[in-house]
């Protein structure tokens, strides 16, 4: 075994950097995907399958980041997501095919899958070698980098700047992040030179890979949903409805960033029950309240709740003994995306088939059994 593991102030600003990478990254693309669009002049439908596209490649990726991981160490890998960011980010404005965006998108996800799997590994093997939790702080300069991504690209483009020179600007700005961080990755390895290239969870790591995925599904369809539920059921305005999702994000980054704290106060398992308690009563207030500032309280609740979830199961990832860590926080990360991809269109379905505010009961469930499993994950047999 090659292992040179040491909790130092550089490992954990290194990590931090890459999680605000990855935030960054993606939110950079957001506010391109209309320009995309006129540029190609493509339809709806033909922009959803290239979309696809880029969810394939995050999948793929996620896959073979734990072999990857197990035979080479986090470090070059999470060098190569960061880096395979900036250089995709400019292509996708200056594709000028249809088929040419399929295959850079696809690149694209894949970086950004590398590097999602990559940095858990890496904060899983910082925060063993540390006395206290870093997990969550790791995740909220996830959301950080995604505001700051999101602001930067739209106040390029809002004062003149094109596509191109704008997702150039965004380029460097991730490029120069990977190259302060480099020499701060830990350069580590296990000795399992055989990982398989399709990680199977097992296990304790397939109940957190399950319970992160449908935590994942939640965020995702509170993302995507959240809005249409609010405005279809006459709470507020169309004008209006983006203030839901607003306020689910505010409350989810403030929970992370103050979330070590918390964990290093109460500790997995009351984060994990309580979490799910105060996610699952957002609920309530959000489906029962007929007052529209009651109901905005909801996403308020839900996202305070749901914030630390997820980091706590990544964590977990590096206790138990069923899996080699890189190996569970891959199929976890898997499983988590997964739920992201499949979660808005399931609850579109189950919209269609019921009623949206069904659909929403459900995903309230979905947080009780978080709290179900709580102990399970959390107390070491």
């Amino acid at each position: 075994m090659t292992k040179e593991i040491s909790n130092t102030p550089a490992s954990r600003l290194s990590t931090r950097i890459a999680f605000l990478v990855a935030g960054f990254g993606i939110a950079c693309w957001a506010p391109l995907v209309p320009l995309v669009k006129i540029r190609l002049a493509i339809d709806d439908g033909h922009l959803g399958l290239l979309l696809l596209c880029l969810g394939i490649g995050s999948l793929f990726a996620m896959m073979t980041t734990g072999m990857l991981a197990s035979r080479f160490g986090a470090k070059p890998i999470i060098l190569t997501g960061g880096i395979g960011l900036s250089l995709c980010l400019p292509l996708l404005t200056m594709i000028n095919t249809p088929p040419s965006l399929a295959i850079t998108l696809f690149f694209f996800g894949a970086s950004l899958g590398l590097l999602d799997v990559a940095m858990n590994i890496h904060a899983v093997e910082v925060e063993k070698d540390s006395s206290k939790p870093l997990m969550s702080g790791f995740h909220g300069l996830f959301s950080v980098g995604g505001f700051i991504g999101a602001a930067l690209m739209t106040a390029l483009l809002s004062i003149g700047l094109d596509a191109k020179t704008s997702a150039l600007g965004c380029s460097m700005f991730m490029f120069g992040c990977m190259v302060c961080a480099w020499n701060g990755f830990l350069s580590s390895r296990t000795s399992q030179q055989s990982a398989p290239l399709i990680i199977i969870p097992k296990g304790l790591v397939l109940t957190l890979a399950l319970l992160a995925s449908a935590m994942f599904l939640v965020e995702g369809a509170v993302l995507d949903w959240g809005a249409l539920l609010i405005t279809s059921t006459g709470k507020v305005g169309h004008p209006q409805g983006g203030v839901a999702y607003m306020l689910f994000a505010i409350t989810m980054t403030i929970g992370r960033l103050t979330g070590d704290a918390i964990v290093s106060k109460f500790g997995d398992l009351n984060v994990l029950l309580g979490g799910g308690v105060i996610a699952v009563v957002g609920f309530v207030i959000l489906l029962v309240s007929p007052l529209p500032a009651f109901s905005l309280i909801g996403f308020l609740f839900i996202g305070i709740g749901a914030s630390n979830i997820v980091p706590v199961l990544f964590r977990r990832c590096g206790t138990q003994k069923d899996m080699q860590p890189p190996l569970a926080v891959a199929a976890i990360s898997t499983f988590g995306y997964a739920g992201v991809l499949i979660g808005p269109a399931a609850i579109g379905f189950l919209a269609q088939i019921f009623d949206l505010s069904i659909a929403f009961w459900l995903l309230a469930g979905l947080v009780v059994l978080v709290t179900l499993n709580a102990k399970k994950v959390t107390i070491l047999p």
